[in-house]
């Protein structure tokens, strides 16, 4: 995996403790959790600016956003006991599917 990717992951898993610790702040209540948030954010943003010195903003933000949408959705099942149904696995399929025709068949995409 190109290091770019890699950075973006690491974005990506930061945006995702962030999104899991906002929750956790009740609504900015919670000291610490809150303080997560904005350290993590701020990580995720950084890391993603790194990204984008190799990665086309568009596929970047596309990757970014929809592994942090299937990452959320599997914390928020195992951490906050949140459900997923049937049409909720498919829509997050279908996200999974989009990155993967991104990645393999898009001419904008860095391989």
């Amino acid at each position: 995996m190109p290091s770019h990717y890699i950075v973006l992951l690491f974005a990506v898993l930061c945006e995702t403790i962030g999104t899991a610790a906002l929750q956790a702040s009740a609504q900015f209540t919670k000291f610490w959790p809150s303080v997560l948030v904005i350290i993590a954010y701020a990580i995720s943003f950084y890391f993603l600016a790194l990204a984008l010195r190799s990665i086309p903003l568009g596929i970047a933000y596309a990757l970014w956003s929809a592994l942090g949408i299937v990452f959320i959705a599997g914390i928020g099942y195992l951490v906050y006991g949140q459900k997923l149904d049937a049409p909720a696995l498919l829509g997050l399929s279908m996200i999974l599917g989009g990155i993967v025709i991104i990645h393999l068949f898009s001419n904008t995409s860095t391989h």
